[in-house]
C-alpha cells in the first residue's frame, strides 16, 4: 500500500499550485436553484487549465521531479483527461512525454495531447492491459510512470479543488449538506474526501457514475472493491476505470456516503441544461453530478449541494449530436 495522503499534503500541493493552476469559479444558476427546491453551485473545472481538473495531480507530481530521476521523462495511461494534465505539467517541466491512451478515446483528447508535445501510443480498452503497456515502455526509456489516481501526490493535487469549493461557499456564507463527485478511479474523490472531512466535516459526499460503470456505488454497499463487468460501452469515457484504486478506496470506503448512478439519457440532459443555462460546455462524465440533481438521485429541497463538473472536454461531432436531441 502507497503512503495514504493527508490533508496536510492537500495544503501543500495548493501552495505548489499556486500561479499555475485556474481558481475555477462556483457557478450558482437561479434556473438550477429553481429546479432543485435548493441552492445548487457548480465548480466548473472544465475551465481548468487543459479543460478537466487533472492539471492539478498531475502538476503537483511532476512539479517534484529531479532531472536525474526523471531523466527519461514521464509515461502516462489514461483515456484523456489524465493524458492532457500530464502532457501540460511535462512540458512546462521540458520533460518528454509518452502517453497511452485507448484506441477509442475521442480525437479532440488525442489531439490536445499531442498539442502540448507528447507522444501518444494507442491501445484496445477492452483486451489490452494499459499499465503493463506503460509499465514495459518507461522501462525501456528509464521514465518515471505518473498514474491517473492510485498515487499520493496525484490524490492530494485533485484535493485542491475541494479546498477551493468549501472556501469560495464560506464567503457567500454557505457550508454544502452535499457534495456530487464524478468517479473513475476515484483520485478526484479521494482528495475531496481528504478535504471535507477536515474543512466541512458535515457534508455528505456522494460519487457519481454512470449505469453499468457503478464500481465505486457497488463497493461502498458490499465493503470490497467491485470491478465493473465491461470495460466499454458509455458515453461518459473518463469514467470507465475498471474498478476503485486500492490506495483511493481506503481513503474513501470511511469518509462517503452512499454512491450515486445516472443513465445515459440523464447525463445528456445535464449536459444541455449546463450548456443552456450555465453557459459551460461540460463533457459526459463531468456532467455525470450535475444529472444526479436534475434526476432528484438525492434529496435536493432546502439544501446547500456542491457539483464538481469535472471536465469540458467533449468530442465536438457527439456533442453537437447531444444538443440536437440525436
Amino acid at each position: 500500500m502507497k503512503k495514504i495522503p493527508t490533508i496536510d499534503d492537500v495544503l501543500e500541493a495548493r501552495e505548489r499550485l499556486k500561479d499555475r493552476s485556474v481558481l475555477t469559479p462556483l457557478i450558482e444558476s437561479p434556473a438550477l436553484n429553481m429546479l432543485a427546491g435548493a441552492r445548487v453551485l457548480v465548480k466548473a473545472e472544465c475551465l481548468q487549465r487543459t479543460g478537466s481538473f487533472k492539471f492539478r495531480g498531475a502538476w503537483n507530481c511532476i512539479s517534484r521531479l529531479s532531472g536525474e530521476s526523471a531523466k527519461g521523462g514521464v509515461v502516462a495511461y489514461s483515456s484523456g483527461n489524465h493524458a492532457q494534465g500530464v502532457a501540460a505539467a511535462a512540458q512546462i517541466m521540458k520533460l518528454p512525454a509518452l502517453i497511452v491512451m485507448p484506441s477509442d478515446t475521442p480525437q479532440i483528447k488525442q489531439a490536445n495531447t499531442r498539442s502540448y508535445g507528447a507522444e501518444v501510443v494507442t491501445y484496445d480498452r477492452a483486451t489490452d492491459d494499459r499499465e503493463a503497456i506503460a509499465s514495459r515502455i518507461a522501462g525501456e526509456r528509464q521514465a518515471v510512470i505518473v498514474p491517473p489516481f492510485e498515487h499520493p501526490e496525484i490524490i492530494a493535487g485533485q484535493g485542491t479543488l475541494g479546498l477551493e469549493a468549501i472556501e469560495q461557499g464560506a464567503e457567500r456564507q454557505i457550508t454544502f449538506d452535499a457534495v456530487l463527485i464524478p468517479a473513475g478511479g476515484g483520485g478526484l474523490t479521494a482528495g475531496n474526501a481528504l478535504a471535507f472531512s477536515a474543512r466541512s466535516p458535515a457534508t455528505k459526499i456522494h460519487t457519481v457514475e454512470p449505469e453499468g460503470f457503478d464500481d465505486h456505488a457497488r463497493s461502498l454497499k458490499s465493503g470490497k472493491r467491485e470491478r465493473n463487468s465491461q470495460t466499454t460501452g458509455s458515453i461518459c469515457d473518463a469514467l470507465l476505470s475498471p474498478m476503485p484504486g486500492e490506495l483511493t478506496f481506503s481513503i474513501n470506503q470511511p469518509r462517503l456516503a452512499p454512491g450515486l448512478v445516472v443513465s445515459e439519457a440523464e447525463v445528456k440532459r445535464a449536459m444541455i441544461f449546463a450548456f443552456e443555462n450555465l453557459k459551460l460546455v461540460i463533457e459526459p462524465g463531468g456532467a455525470v453530478g450535475l444529472a444526479a440533481i436534475l434526476a432528484r438521485k438525492i434529496p435536493t429541497e432546502g439544501r446547500n449541494i456542491a457539483v464538481i463538473a469535472s471536465g469540458g472536454n467533449v468530442d465536438p461531432r457527439l456533442f453537437a449530436d447531444i444538443l440536437s436531441g440525436r
